[in-house]
């Protein structure tokens, strides 16, 4: 069975950091997730997705992370069970994440925040190997395909005795 999920969206919140009786971090937090179709009357709706992660992530998450910052996570979905005090069964459905990615730089975070409006467009993607990317103005990174000609408008002289088919 697969049970992978992969999510680029802003946290809703600062990440909550707790930590268990035996002492592992665990952070939870929320993602804004904007569909890829609008509604009827034109407008992106998006989809907030609980998350959890556990351990030394957890703590680097909520150390680098806060709210409205653009994060890539990958992980599993989860459903589980608990008892609340009422006495009735509740059923919790989130993502438990087993890596994140900070998909912009602490400075266009900064500015997004204090700017009305994401100015910027370069972001600095924080891995092993720190490496940066653009982005569009919106903020929003550019899955498109890159639609330029790969081979510079230059002609190709083949003849078909040289196609192995």
């Amino acid at each position: 069975m697969i049970n992978n999920v992969v999510l680029v969206g802003r946290l809703t919140r600062d990440p909550e950091l707790r930590y268990t009786a035996n002492g592992a971090a665990v952070a939870t937090f929320s993602l804004a997730v904007n569909r890829n179709f609008t509604n009827q009357s034109g407008e992106r709706e998006a989809d907030f997705i609980n998350c959890v992660i556990w351990r030394k992530p957890a703590e680097t998450l909520a150390n680098y992370a806060r709210k409205g910052t653009l994060l890539g996570v990958t992980g599993r979905i989860q459903t589980r069970n608990y008892e609340n005090q009422q006495g009735q069964k509740v059923y919790v459905t989130e993502v438990v994440a087993e890596n994140f990615q900070l998909l912009e730089s602490r400075n266009a975070s900064e500015r997004r925040g204090a700017d009305t409006g994401f100015s910027g467009n370069q972001s600095t993607t924080f891995n092993n190997n720190q490496t940066q990317t653009s982005q569009p103005s919106n903020g929003m990174p550019n899955f498109d395909r890159d639609t330029s000609d790969p081979f510079g408008s230059s002609s190709i002289d083949i003849s078909d005795d040289d196609l192995p088919f």
